[in-house]
């Protein structure tokens, strides 16, 4: 009976430490903060990222390969008679490269590109991104409560091939945050300044 009650005791003890080691794995990567601002008649988005990046994907980054991170912003306005509409569905892209002949980082989105002193100085933008701006205030109804969701994720679809094939047979490339959720309302001052 006390063998009984050792395995059992050990068995929990097992179980939880692997909980706490899935959940320190869940709260690795995730949106901290997101403010929706409203200015010049366009609603920006400004978001605290928290993430960190895998050895594996850090040395072949440091080797010269293109690293992209996307971020997925969604905005919908609620329908209880009708499938939700979607007002805002916008990504953005980041590329972060480092060129071994300068000795040097750059990260970038489209044809913008901006030299950065390490691998973490560029991935500061990523991490906290500022001044998006993802729709005109203009389509939005003041008043009305809407809903959306970010996530920033590694895009390995950008990746070249063979690292794409990694990719998929490896955790150290699959970086990814769960979406957050956040809500915001424009008012009718804000909408209309006259």
């Amino acid at each position: 009976m006390t063998a009984r009650r050792w395995l059992s005791l050990l068995l929990c003890v097992f179980l939880a430490f692997s909980a706490g080691g899935v959940m320190a794995q869940v709260d690795a990567e995730q949106v901290t903060r997101v403010d929706p601002v409203v200015r010049d008649g366009k609603l920006y988005i400004d978001a605290d990222v928290d993430f960190e990046v895998s050895s594996e994907l850090r040395n072949a980054a440091q080797k010269g390969v293109p690293i992209y991170f996307t971020v997925d912003v969604e905005v919908v306005s609620k329908r209880w008679w009708w499938f939700d509409r979607v007002l805002v569905d916008e990504h953005q892209s980041w590329r972060v490269v480092y060129n071994a002949l300068t000795r040097q980082w750059r990260v970038g989105t489209g044809e913008l590109s901006l030299p950065e002193a390490s691998f973490d100085d560029a991935l500061a933008p990523i991490r906290n991104i500022r001044g998006w701006a993802v729709a005109d205030v203009a389509d939005l109804d003041a008043g009305e409560q809407y809903d959306g969701r970010i996530r920033v994720r590694l895009d390995t679809s950008r990746l070249p091939r063979p690292f794409q094939i990694d990719a998929y047979n490896s955790k150290a490339w699959s970086l990814a945050t769960p979406w957050k959720d956040f809500s915001f309302s424009i008012s009718k001052d804000t909408r209309d300044p006259s």
